[in-house]
């Protein structure tokens, strides 16, 4: 049985790993919101982009463009794999939903494979297993700009059209609530035309006609590597706001739990300080009636 003294330096620590716990919950809920702003800001932006970009190619033929070339697959055939992990851990299931997803895509696969790894847990669970590596970004959520999302969009592209790769896929979480994250396992190139030719929507209106100064034609070789930069970019959005989701609901689940234990192990050194109160009254007697 543990002594008193045991039981309180217990019950202290883990009053100390409580606060730190709640404090981490309320950091992740602040970071939370601004993610969850920055998501409603791309949201719109990235379907207006859509729309205008369904309008262009309607104009043009898409198949002389090297993003919208759906290739053979060959016996060599290579596909890169960009996936979206967070740099830091405490977050639950969020870094290994997305790491087992990548794997079971990378081993279920029939072509071979090269990864694109954004975030340090990524890097760490794939680097020490001996997997193909073709890039890395490490540090990037720390303060997430869109000329991160630049970065990566254009390797995946040089990538493709240098004929390093036939396949460029994106593999994330994709934030659905505080509760909730999916992960998603998404196609970024080649384009597929089902995204290019989707028309809009019922509700958003009817379609607009431009006048295109440039040609249509040059305005269509210059929005298709933007779209893959939004893509990339709202891929990048969805995960940071998915990892504080997780991070926080993880957070305040420790914290929960933190308050069981207190209150069991206080329960535990009261019955435990009441017993040896018993036993030195009992002592106390018996010692009078021995006299």
């Amino acid at each position: 049985m543990p002594s008193l003294i045991d039981l309180r330096r217990r019950i202290r620590a883990v009053k100390n790993t409580q606060q730190i716990t709640k404090a981490m919950k309320m950091v992740a809920a602040s970071k939370l919101r601004r993610s969850q702003e920055r998501i409603m800001n791309a949201r719109p932006y990235a379907a207006q982009m859509h729309r205008v970009l369904g309008s262009v190619a309607a104009r043009v033929d898409p198949s002389i463009h090297p993003l919208l070339t759906a290739r053979e697959p060959k016996a060599d055939s290579k596909t890169l794999v960009i996936i979206v992990t967070g740099d830091k851990g405490l977050c639950g299931s969020f870094n290994t939903n997305v790491i087992k997803a990548g794997a079971s895509f990378v081993v279920g696969s029939a072509q071979k494979c090269s990864l694109g790894l954004v975030g340090r847990k990524g890097r760490d669970f794939f680097g020490r297993r001996g997997f193909d590596v073709l890039f890395e970004q490490i540090g990037i959520f720390q303060k997430l700009r869109y000329q991160d999302a630049q970065t990566i969009a254009q390797t995946a592209i040089e990538t493709f059209t240098g004929g390093q790769v036939d396949r460029v896929m994106l593999i994330y979480n994709e934030f659905r609530s505080v509760m909730s994250q999916r992960v998603v396992v998404d196609q970024l190139l080649p384009i597929t035309r089902a995204d290019v030719d989707a028309s809009p929507s019922a509700d958003s209106g009817p379609q607009i006609d431009y006048l295109y100064e440039p040609s249509p034609q040059e305005i269509f070789n210059q929005l298709l590597p933007r779209y893959i930069e939004v893509q990339v970019y709202r891929a990048l959005l969805e995960s940071n706001a998915a990892f504080f989701a997780a991070q926080m609901t993880a957070m305040d689940t420790a914290t929960k739990n933190s308050g069981d234990m207190i209150a069991n192990l206080t329960l535990y050194m009261n019955k435990v300080r009441q017993a040896a109160i018993t036993r030195e009254i009992i002592e106390v007697v018996s010692g009078a009636e021995a006299l």
